[in-house]
């Protein structure tokens, strides 16, 4: 080959290279989306039994839907510390709602923001302190109320605007979006809904649609309880006999009166103080939609059974709770039309997800905290334009643990090496390099509202050992493929004692590779007591809590 022909093939193969498609190395902008308690089941992504999520369902279509996508402690506050920090509740000290964030931790937004990122937030934080590493948030005070809510804001101290929640907080969003943001910086935002929240009130113009409607009941709402075991039946979450009748079922406190029927404490003072947080015109509306509910409650309550009473407490439930989810739907709709018409999707990471699941019935149960699915599991849906494939669906195992290393290797920064996570980056490009097989689940908040015992867990795709503990000393082996509705407990079934023994293992070495250990369980024991003794926290008296540490003393003497 003479000279000119090795030079002209130089050029050819230059040519070649530079026409071929490469990956964008521009950081990624990052949109981080997340409700509080939105369970999968009222996803249409996931199941369309109960409603329809269009816009939601709108992110899993042009990019991937995970199906087995869980968390480490299905509680609200330690959930977001988790994402935050990337490491587990045990190592950041936010174990329970109970106790402050320590912000000594590190976090994603912060590292981001020291690497260029322009930062913001809006919404729900749940943490006692104001987020680092945001150049803007306006973040609702503890859980926030749905009507006229309070702000804790970084430039304009603490505001009040008047509106619902849900759609506020997106104006907040579309408004940093448009008149705040730095064309020349890729941005984080965090956008964070307090819906579907507790007490699940939803926007006047849903009243009509869904307080007239009917949804379909869970197979286990009737559940017993005799085959879960003993936590399952101690736990106080049941529809029935724990959900109240004003603050959650929008019973008037007269209606309730009338018919004798005993409140649950606290649940009238809540409905009472969201009642006077409405301008008249708000509790105009609200009178109107909801004075037939109570009209056709007063006639029929007189010949109800108990059956009938849990059949109307989880219709009305549901009415609420999805209500407040149409909301939600909607106003992400608004967002990813925003993000659309101005050409922001073509470098975008757009995620949705919960800070963890919620019982829809199941079970009989409302709310989270067990290391069952419809608590465990969490929704999570991703884009990314050019990076995933459109309509793609993983069933790996994946936490929000994983969030914070993923949002660091797509912005190419080195994560921290304490964190504990896995980057999600070649499940969503479908490359290789993922081998988790199973995954460390622990819940602390205990005793407290719901009563649900302390316990941790290793969960696969097939099989969850779990380990109640301090109230009672309980295994539960759950056979996920024999038993999806997770009703029996296979612990103690011959059949069993092999996998049994393998799964102790894993989980043993599972509690190493995450550093958690018993004496750090107990550790946050005796912190909970000693703060309970000094009457800083709700769930339990001063005077038990002592006995407990007193008989906690005696017992390792």
């Amino acid at each position: 080959m003479n000279k000119n022909h090795f030079i002209l093939m130089l050029c050819a193969l230059a040519l070649v290279a530079c026409s071929a498609p490469k990956e964008d190395q521009t950081p990624p902008n990052i949109v981080f989306i997340m409700s509080d308690d939105h369970a999968y089941q009222a996803i249409s992504a996931y199941s369309d039994k109960l409603i329809e999520t269009p816009n939601i369902d709108r992110i899993a279509e042009q990019g991937m839907l995970f199906t087995n996508a869980s968390v480490t402690n299905s509680i609200c506050a330690p959930s977001r510390a988790t994402i935050l920090t990337g490491k587990h509740t045990h190592l950041n000290g936010k174990v329970d709602n109970h106790f402050a964030f320590d912000d000594s931790n590190v976090t994603f937004p912060q590292i981001l923001q020291e690497n260029g990122y322009q930062t913001a937030m809006f919404g729900k934080l749940h943490f006692g302190n104001n987020p680092k590493g945001f150049d803007e948030f306006k973040i609702l005070p503890g859980q926030g109320a749905y009507w006229n809510p309070d702000f804790i804001t970084k430039h304009e101290g603490e505001i009040q605007v008047e509106g619902y929640a849900t759609d506020i907080i997106t104006d907040f969003t579309i408004d940093w979006l448009q008149n705040d943001r730095k064309e020349e910086q890729p941005f984080l935002l965090m956008y964070l809904h307090k819906a579907p929240h507790r007490a699940w009130y939803m926007a006047e113009r849903h009243y009509d649609e869904f307080l007239n409607r009917q949804f379909e009941e869970p197979e286990t709402l009737f559940e017993d309880y005799s085959t879960m075991g003993k936590a399952a039946a101690e736990a106080e979450m049941n529809i029935l006999n724990h959900m109240g009748w004003t603050g959650d079922n929008k019973l008037k406190t007269q209606t309730i009166e009338d018919l004798n029927i005993e409140p649950i404490s606290f649940e009238k003072i809540r409905y009472e103080r969201m009642m006077q947080r409405m301008t008249d015109a708000q509790r105009e509306a609200f009178d109107k939609a909801y004075t037939p509910v109570n009209k056709e409650f007063i006639k029929a309550y007189p010949g109800m059974s108990d059956e009938d009473k849990m059949r109307w407490k989880y219709q009305r439930y549901m009415q609420d709770y999805l209500g407040t989810i149409k909301a939600v739907d909607e106003n992400v709709g608004r967002v990813l039309d925003y993000l659309e018409e101005n050409d922001l999707m073509e470098n975008t990471i757009i995620v949705y997800t919960s800070d963890q699941g919620f019982y829809l019935g199941e079970h009989g149960w409302f709310d989270k905290r067990f290391a069952y699915n419809e608590s465990f599991k969490t929704p999570l849906l991703v884009s990314w334009k050019n990076h995933i494939n459109p309509g793609s669906v993983s069933d790996e195992m994946v936490q929000n643990l994983d969030f914070a290393q993923t949002f660091l290797d797509a912005a190419q920064i080195k994560a921290p090496e304490d964190m504990q996570g896995e980057s999600l980056l070649p499940l969503l490009k479908q490359e290789e390099g993922w081998n988790r097989e199973e995954v460390y689940y622990h819940y602390y908040e205990y005793p407290a509202e719901h009563m649900v015992n302390r316990h941790y867990a290793l969960i696969n795709k097939e099989y969850k050992l779990i380990h109640y503990y301090f109230a009672t000393d309980e295994w539960v082996l759950i056979d996920r493929m024999k038993d999806p509705l997770e009703q029996q407990n296979f612990y103690n079934d011959p059949a069993y004692s092999a996998i049994r023994e393998t799964l102790h293992q894993k989980l043993k070495d599972l509690r190493v590779k995450y550093k958690d250990s018993d004496e750090l369980s107990n550790k946050y024991i005796d912190d909970f007591l000693i703060s309970a003794a000094e009457g800083k926290v709700w769930g339990l008296s001063k005077e038990r809590a002592k006995e407990i540490i007193e008989e906690r003393n005696s017992t390792e003497k």
